[in-house]
């Protein structure tokens, strides 16, 4: 079994199919162990150990039902073989050398789903049969079958007359056991539905089969795709990873390259190396001489291929109505073509590439010998004239060679009493009662009909045969894979065969034009061999719903991670939480190679499980599953397009070509109850969660490593051979190629990369020797490299830097002018003569070099003790300190995916179902640097907030993520808050953690060692009573020392827009918005100083590292959905400038009064009828308790009757202040969350909650009573004589008893009086004259009539018709404007007509003229022309005259002197 590293993930999604149950879990991972403890008798079953369900024990019956054929075929009963096959005695396997799956099963070849099995079958069987040499390492098919049999090599299952088998087969990515039993489903006319063997007592296809089928049942079918989909029954039988890929016609030339890279190409027999044919005395080898011949031009794709990985078939699917033209074209065309090889498109199935070929298939006829005395004098060759030429087009030879087992073969309809009596009168095989036996001779009566025309495959004559070359090595060492060994000769295949039976062709072979090939043929399907890849890793996820119980409780309640086995491949399972629509996930991939990466991904989803009555509404709701493959980067949020999709309902793949480099994939498979992914490569590469992956990250790439060790390698040969002459000159050139990248052109970027390189030369070599160098070996170093310049005070050994101070004397003093040209020309002088004891020191035969190369050999020993580690550093300064930031190193493209992480992590608070505040940290940054704080929490609803505490602003938010920000170094430093709703179940002993990611090292630090998330929570919580100023509550902060706190309020309803803020010294420092919910990150509470202290002493006693006070202002808008609450959605004003707040000590202002204030914004806190009843009755309580309050010491009555009543003394206790959990949860008791209330909290460091007292704002209550008492104090009895002199003003306006009214006022329920309020109130008020209180706009009042309401009714509809008239004069206006508009454009556009025609006229006019001029100059040239050619001509006949002449006189003057 395959080792596994079993992990955990959450998903948080919601579900929509809660209540979605299945009955029986998923298919178990195959065990040997457990199926050779397989009980086959009807007494119970190996898994749960319980009786089937069969009402007949003598049979087993599959508690999974009866497997779901396809619509074509028509289930009408299920029998068991004693039922089927009468007298015969069932066996699972009778012939094992051969098999035959047609001709028994025409009736089956109706149905698309039977042909794809049948023709996958003999694919496998003709690929592992032609490519292994041992018969006992050859594949056979029932070997997938085990019943009363143990697990070894070449068993051989038995018929088990209980009906229980179990079937070995590759689902998911791994091997699975799946049960079946021996009932067969007939139809109507008593035909068995699934496929038999020409052998009427085997039941191996059968069983078979129906295993196929029901994991075929899994796959959800869109309409399109007929049968099939996706779903390979290779896959199924081989665990080969299918690659699926349409073939379109712009790309047959990529196609026809692939091709010839992969699979045998066919060659003619070099005529020149003579052929040896291996005599062997087998019966078989004779029994197609020619097949032999024919195969024997086929090579070895061992020797010419070299390891070949991959199975290349193709396949096309019936059409399907639509109602566009072109498809019904394609169609056509598609339908024709195949009529042309022998296929039919109604007979879609998979097929075979065995070849390709690129040369005639026969070599033409060579020319006769030419005789040898043609070769003395050969004829010249004619040459036709170009008029005659006819220019032919030669098209190159490209074929293809197909192999299948339906050429010729015609489909009939799988219903029709018609056709079931032609197929019972034509000797189908028929099972029924009496059992008809066929012999086995009689399965190729009929094949000679199906033999292809030779007209139609003139190209293949001769060229069928039973046995076929494959397309890959299929060699496995695992037990659970299939065994294949190396190929065998044609003469060697039949040995086991038996001569005396006719063969049937299994796999019938044609040669496909290429053209053709992409009009039959719609996909290509190419199969790997995940075994011959050194590289693996697999990975699975499914809802615990379809898992077993026992692997359900062991996945959901613990992880564990195993060792891996030799020769297993990587994997890790998960299980996904019920509740979850979809099961997702997100893997990492990390590919770090300097060659080009092919990483094969293959994606396996299950969609469908157990019994589904409509299908097409599960595709509809949940779809095909899905996988992308995102380029990603931790230090950006931006989201990439995806560079790999897969779209599958089964299992499908595809290769990933990575260019050199290193690379990050983010991985996000979707799948509706599972998925697997199984990655395959020739390159090394890292698979795996977050956690595994980001390690890899932190080192330098491989390029990057490769480029510094050969940049060391050239600078440690430099240094070997410093004194040898010839040698380093050649070493420094290398070394010069080495750092000198190809794409430098200029001069002056040569000049400054070599500066660089020297400078990081110089600041290597102390870093590996931990120690500032001496004199001698500064020497020594500058005489390597041969640049002085670059040679910074900094980098100087000590009695250097001891020769460079200067005197006392010239500390206060300036030089002078003659001083400085002076130390000008020192300088000039000593820098001419280093450079020339440099020169002579970097020449070998002197006596200063051999000092200087035995000093660098002692320092180099030490950089070569960690040679990688120094040579990374050498690169590294190199490219960082050049002055142009231009990429010069192909190695510095992966500089964007090397990170530095710090982790921070911290306990949650065992609270339920409320606000909590996780983490507070102050990180101070050394320098600038890019930052990402990325969070992993186990609840969904947490947020992080980032605040500058210079200038009191919180750093940008996405999507409630913290925006990849630089942040630049600052005194105060950075405070990062995180805040989290802790739902009502949080998961046991769960940790929030953080992590910083940049780019390199060093990374922020937190100036407090102490932990970071032990608070002090002071809570209150409280009714909310609509008021004037609608303030929710104002609470007075007071401190003793400097504190940090985070400050939040929640209310009852979640749609209350609140304000909260916090004011000093009655002006607002601080504030922010909210919906339900508001917070106030941080903000630093400052104590009181005395104005006297001077700045010094106040930063020597304020444990703050600023003397002004820090604002923090949120003014992010965070939506309610997706805020730390989860409640609600808060939005910031705008930010409160710093300057206003952040006042220094060394002022006046030194005294702080802290206020907390939240209030309802728009009045938008809606109440009902109830709870405005309720809030009536809490507003007359809090009156008759400030009354009580006020007169409980003047009062008389207050002593007796001045108690409080019940209701106000519980609000009171309510109303305490709460420093811890514990007390909170004990005052959210007493408060009724029915009632609309509020809550405040303001959170603390713990070792600071003796600091910081927070309590009611009671200040203006207090004034009142503090003035009343200083009247009592001042004048005794003041208050007494008030009450008399009011109501001695209330009794002058009293009037008769007859005239007056009774007071209608009546104290509030629960409430007390006292005596002058209830004389009060039986006084009658006296008649008060409001008019000088009432502002009016007339100087006497008017009666409000009808006559008047008519009256300013008329004044506006007046004004009305007045201004819809002034709007349609307006309107009118420009529309007349637009008129004219109109015909300004038009005469514009007919003077511009006019005018191109004028121009036109005048062109033609100018082109004739032209013309003629052109012409006449034209002729006069020829005239000349002529002259001219007229004046050569004779002279030329001149010439040729005086020439003729010459040589008459000359023969008489040699006659004369004879």
């Amino acid at each position: 079994m395959l080792a596994a590293k079993v992990h955990m993930e959450r998903v948080t999604a919601s579900s929509e199919n809660d209540s979605l149950t299945f009955k029986f879990p998923i298919w178990p991972e195959w065990n040997d162990a457990e199926v050779n403890k397989e009980r086959w008798d009807w007494s119970r079953s190996s898994d749960d150990g319980k009786t089937t369900r069969s009402s007949n024990p003598s049979f087993f019956e599959d508690p999974e039902g009866k497997i779901c054929l396809p619509p074509s075929l028509k289930v009408h009963s299920w029998k068991r073989p004693t039922q089927f096959m009468g007298n015969k005695s069932p066996t699972v396997v009778e012939n094992e050398m051969t098999f035959d799956l047609i001709s028994s099963n025409e009736h089956l070849l109706c149905s698309e789903l039977m042909r794809w099995i049948i023709s996958e079958i003999y694919i496998v069987w003709t690929l592992c049969h032609n490519r292994t040499s041992e018969a006992q390492e050859r594949w056979r098919p029932w070997e997938h079958i085990y019943s009363l049999c143990k697990v070894v090599k070449g068993h051989l299952p038995l018929y088990n007359s209980y009906g229980k088998y179990v079937v070995r087969l590759y689902w998911m990515g791994s091997w699975r056991k799946i049960m079946v039993d021996d009932s067969m489903p007939f139809d109507e006319g008593n035909k068995l539905l699934v496929p038999a063997s020409s052998c009427q007592s085997e039941l191996w296809p059968m069983l078979l089969a129906k295993a196929l089928i029901k994991v075929s049942n899994t796959n959800l079918l869109s309409e399109d795709r007929g049968e099939m989909g996706d779903f390979t029954f290779i896959h199924i039988l081989t665990g080969w990873t299918p690659e699926i890929s349409p073939i379109q016609s712009n790309h047959l030339n990529k196609i026809w390259h692939f091709l010839q890279d992969n699979i045998p190409e066919f060659t003619h027999p070099d005529e020149n190396i003579p052929q040896t044919k291996p005599q062997t005395s087998d019966q078989a080898a004779g029994l197609d001489s020619s097949l032999e011949n024919n195969r024997s031009q086929l090579p070895d794709p061992d020797d010419s291929k070299g390891n070949p990985k991959i199975v290349v078939c193709a396949g096309y699917y019936p059409s399907q109505p639509c109602n566009k033209s072109f498809v019904f074209g394609q169609t056509a065309n598609s339908s024709e073509c195949l009529h042309q090889y022998g296929l039919s498109l109604l007979s879609s199935h998979i097929v075979l590439l065995t070849r390709t070929r690129a040369c005639p298939l026969e070599l033409p006829p060579k020319p006769p010998p030419v005789p040898r005395w043609k070769l003395i004098r050969p004829r010249k060759k004619i040459t036709v004239p170009d008029e005659t030429q006819k220019i032919s087009s030669s098209k190159p030879v490209q074929f293809i060679e197909v192999a299948s087992t339906f050429f010729s073969h015609r489909v009939e309809s799988c219903t029709g009493p018609d056709l079931e009596a032609k197929q019972n009168a034509e000797g189908e095989l028929f099972y029924g009662d009496p059992l008809v036996s066929i012999a086995e001779s009689e399965e190729t009566e009929g094949q000679a009909q199906l033999d292809p025309d030779p007209a139609e495959h003139s190209a293949n004559a001769g060229n069928v045969t039973d046995k076929i070359e494959v397309t890959a090595e299929d060699v496995w060492k695992d037990d659970d894979d299939i065994s294949v060994g190396q190929p065998r000769s044609a003469s060697e295949e039949h040995v086991l065969e038996e001569p005396s039976s006719p063969l049937r062709p299994m796999l019938q072979e044609t040669w496909v034009d290429l053209d053709d090939f992409a009009k039959c043929f719609q996909t290509l399907l190419v199969f790997h061999i995940p075994q011959q890849y050194p590289h693996h890793f697999q990975s699975s996820h499914f809802k615990s719903i379809v898992l077993s119980k026992t692997a359900n409780s062991s996945n959901c309640t613990a992880s564990s991670t195993h060792s891996l086995a030799a020769g297993s491949l990587p994997a890790s399972s998960a299980v996904a939480s019920p509740e979850c629509s979809e099961v997702r996930g997100t893997h990492y991939l990390c590919v770090d190679s300097l060659q080009p990466s092919q990483i094969l991904i293959s994606f396996s989803a299950l969609i469908l499980w157990g019994e589904t009555e409509n299908k097409k509404e599960m595709l509809a709701s949940h779809g095909p599953a899905l996988l992308l493959a995102h380029p990603h980067s931790w230090i950006s949020l931006q989201c990439q397009l995806p560079i790999l999709t897969i779209k599958t309902t089964s299992t499908k793949a595809a290769m990933l070509n990575l260019p050199p480099g290193r690379h990050i994939l983010s991985l996000h498979p979707n799948a509706a109850l599972g998925y697997h992914v199984h990655l395959c490569s020739e390159t090394p590469f890292m698979f795996g969660d977050e956690e595994t992956v980001m390690c890899n990250f932190t080192k330098e790439s491989a390029r990057f490593i490769e480029q510094s060790l050969s940049i060391m390698r050239a600078l440690s040969r430099l240094v070997c051979s410093f004194n040898d002459q010839l040698e380093q000159q050649a070493a420094r050139r290398a070394l010069e190629e080495a750092y000198n990248p190809q794409n430098i052109q200029t001069s002056l970027e040569k000049l400054q990369l070599r500066k660089a390189f020297n400078q990081a030369v110089y600041h290597m070599l102390p870093k590996a020797l931990g120690r500032k160098l001496t004199a001698e070996e500064w020497f020594a170093l500058l005489a390597l490299t041969g640049d002085p310049s670059v040679l910074t005070s900094e980098d100087r050994s000590p009695a250097l830097a001891a020769q460079s101070i200067s005197p006392e004397s010239w500390s206060s003093r300036r030089p002078t002018d003659k001083e400085v040209k002076a130390v000008i020309i020192l300088q000039a002088g000593f820098r001419r003569h280093l450079k020339r004891e440099i020169l002579k020191a970097s020449q070998p035969g002197t006596k200063k070099n051999t000092n200087a190369s035995s000093i660098l050999s002692d320092m180099w020993k030490k950089v070569m003790s960690d040679e990688s580690k120094h040579a990374a550093l050498l690169l590294r300064h190199t490219i960082d300190h050049c002055e142009q930031r231009v990429e010069f190193y192909p190695c510095q493209q992966d500089d964007g995916t090397t990170i530095a992480f710090a982790e921070y992590s911290a306990s949650l608070p065992d609270t339920c179902n409320s606000w909590a505040l996780v983490f507070r940290g102050v990180f101070d940054v050394p320098e600038e640097m890019l930052l990402v704080p990325k969070v992993y929490s186990p609840f969904p609803q947490c947020l992080l907030h980032v605040i500058n505490n210079d200038t009191g602003e919180e750093l940008d938010m996405i999507f409630n993520k913290v925006h990849p920000h630089v942040y630049q170094p600052n005194k105060l430093g950075y405070t990062f808050v995180a805040e989290a709703l802790i739902p009502e179940a949080p998961p046991a002993g769960s940790k929030w953690r953080m992590r910083l990611i940049g780019l390199k090292e060093p990374l922020p630090q937190l100036l407090h060692e102490t932990p970071l998330n032990t608070f002090t929570v002071k809570e209150f919580q409280d009714y909310y009573i609509p008021n004037d100023e609608n303030i929710v509550c104002c609470y007075s902060v007071q401190v003793t020392a400097e504190v940090q706190g985070t400050v939040q309020v929640e209310t009852s309803s979640p749609d209350v827009q609140i304000r909260l803020s916090i004011l000093d010294q009655d002006k607002e420092v601080v504030s922010n918005t909210g919906r339900g919910h508001v917070v106030i990150p941080a903000y630093y509470f400052l104590a009181n100083k005395a104005p006297s202290l001077t700045a010094e002493e106040n930063q020597t006693s304020s444990p703050s590292k600023d003397k002004r006070v820090k604002v923090v202002d949120t003014s992010e808008q965070r939506d309610g959905d997706q805020s730390a609450s989860g409640k609600s959605d808060s939005s910031s004003k705008q930010h409160q400038p710093p300057t206003e707040t952040m006042v220094s000590l060394t002022t006046d202002c030194v005294d702080h009064k802290y206020l907390v204030k939240a209030e309802v914004l728009n009045q938008n806190w809606d109440l009902d009828e109830s709870q405005l009843a309720f809030v009536s009755t809490l507003r007359e309580n809090e009156k008759n308790e400030m009354k009580v309050y006020g007169d409980s010491k003047n009062s008389p009555a207050t002593s007796s009757n001045g108690s409080k009543s019940k209701s106000s003394r519980r609000r009171d206790g309510d109303r305490r202040s709460t420093g811890s959990l514990k007390s909170s949860s004990k005052l959210g008791a007493s408060i009724d969350l029915t009632k609309p209330n509020w809550t405040l909290r303001v959170v603390v460091d713990k070792d600071k909650a003796g600091s910081i007292v927070v309590k009611k704002n009671t200040e203006r209550m207090d004034q009142i009573k503090a003035i009343k008492n200083a009247w009592e104090a001042a004048e005794p009895g003041r208050h007494a004589k008030a009450l008399q002199s009011r109501l001695k003003f209330l009794t002058q306006y009293q009037k008769s008893d007859e005239s007056t009214e009774p007071a209608a006022s009546t104290p509030a329920p629960g409430a007390s009086l006292s005596l002058s309020d209830q004389q009060m109130s039986d006084t009658a008020c006296p008649h008060m004259d409001y008019t000088p209180f009432i502002r009016r706009q007339k100087d006497f009042p008017t009666l409000m009539d009808s006559e008047t309401k008519m009256i300013q009714q008329k004044e506006r509809l007046e004004k009305i018709q007045a201004y819809q008239l002034v709007r349609d004069n307006v309107l009118e206006h420009r529309k007349q404007e637009e008129l004219s508009r109109r015909k300004l454009v038009s005469h514009q556009l007919e003077m511009y007509e006019d005018m191109q025609a004028a121009v036109e006229q005048h062109r033609e006019r100018f082109l004739e003229a032209r013309k003629a001029f052109v012409t006449r100059q034209v002729e006069g040239m020829k005239k000349e022309q002529e002259s001219k050619q007229a004046l050569e001509d004779a002279k030329q006949a001149d010439l040729e005259k005086s020439t003729s002449q010459q040589p008459n006189r000359r023969g008489k003057s040699s006659g004369k002197k004879k």
